[in-house]
């Protein structure tokens, strides 16, 4: 089967064209300039930073400065949070005036999370379409780049309000719409319903981007499939599964199914994306990254769940990661990481990069 919706090999976002359909999604903790730029030869046709305040950028936050870097990824957007359109429009202008490396802004209508939702930003916007509107035409007036939203099917199963969301903010000028077939009550709990937004491209105007437990190829293709969206997102699912965006890109551009990775193709990956995280976050903070990365790449490796458990816990620094790292190649290299993603969403919080 293959998923129907127009554009072939080519996703659009206002005036940027990119060679590909999959996106690389916002993930606080993970999508720094190192991870994004690690994801690039996958396949990675637009990616999307971490989740940035607005404020934060306003009055210059050290700690968000790391947030804004940008360098040679594909088309990559800044994400903001806020609620308020001048704030979210002062604080792009800003983003853009100190990184002309962003390329698009994309506004986060999606964030569950209680203290991003208690200051009315995130996922609380959604109870107030006409604000999301007026958020996105405010960030455009200010900037000279494609603006997208992220949000959700709406905050509850009772308020399934998407589909007024995105005629306030597409009309509003949005570029694009990434929708999380979820609702921000049930966060990420259980199965997105892609059903409920069944054809939802053929209604709008602007790509369609899907997202919501993206762990397999065929994840991604139902998804387009149902929807008809022009874009997959590839967030959670990607992490530690990398190869996942070069199989979804390869079977969007020819039908073929590449088969999954061994152990040791993982192994590799892995120790190159330890590399760029060590350089961009030093010892200290790299090695606390790695030790939630490093496991993720043997989930569904047979027999491994010790090796997670270690990776996690034992190294002290970036040798003893290596040697590790190297010993489950020894010992497991030529095993097939298996594509099974109701496994891996069973095992994918049982690390965190706190």
């Amino acid at each position: 089967m293959h998923p129907s919706p127009s554009g072939g090999g080519v996703l659009r976002i206002g005036d940027l064209e990119s060679d590909g359909r999959v996106v690389l999604g916002p993930m606080s903790g993970f999508t720094s300039a190192a991870y994004r730029e690690f994801m690039k030869p996958f396949g990675v046709a637009f990616s999307i930073s971490e989740m940035t305040s607005d404020s934060a950028i306003v009055h210059g936050t050290e700690r968000t400065s790391g947030y804004v870097r940008f360098g040679s990824c594909p088309y990559t957007g800044l994400q903001l949070f806020g609620h308020d359109p001048g704030t979210l429009a002062k604080a792009a202008e800003t983003a853009l005036r100190d990184n002309p490396n962003i390329d698009f802004f994309d506004v986060n209508m999606s964030c569950p999370v209680e203290k991003v939702v208690r200051s009315g930003s995130g996922s609380a916007l959604m109870s107030d379409p006409r604000r999301c509107g007026d958020i996105v035409r405010a960030v455009r007036s200010a900037v000279d780049v494609p603006v997208t939203v992220k949000i959700r099917l709406g905050t509850t199963m009772e308020a399934l309000n998407f589909r007024d969301v995105i005629e306030e903010t597409v009309a509003a000028g949005a570029d694009a719409v990434s929708l999380h077939t979820r609702t921000a009550k049930e966060r990420y709990a259980g199965s997105p319903h892609h059903m409920m937004a069944e054809g939802l491209q053929d209604e709008m105007s602007v790509p369609l981007i899907i997202s919501g437990n993206i762990y397999t190829l065929d994840d991604a293709v139902s998804a387009m499939e149902v929807t008809g969206a022009e874009g997959i997102m590839v967030a959670r699912g990607g992490v530690g599964d990398p190869f996942l965006v070069t199989q979804i890109d390869r079977y969007l551009r020819t039908g073929e199914r590449l088969p999954d990775p061994t152990v040791s193709q993982q192994i590799d990956w892995c120790l190159e994306l330890m590399d760029m995280v060590f350089r961009e976050k030093g010892d200290e903070v790299g090695l606390r990254k790695m030790r939630c990365f490093a496991p993720r790449f043997i989930v569904g490796c047979r027999g491994c769940r010790e090796y997670r458990r270690r990776l996690a816990a034992e190294p002290k620094g970036r040798d003893e990661m290596t040697a590790l790292l190297e010993e489950i190649r020894e010992r497991k290299g030529d095993e097939v990481i298996r594509a099974n993603g109701a496994w891996r969403n069973d095992d994918r919080d049982s690390f965190c990069c706190q």
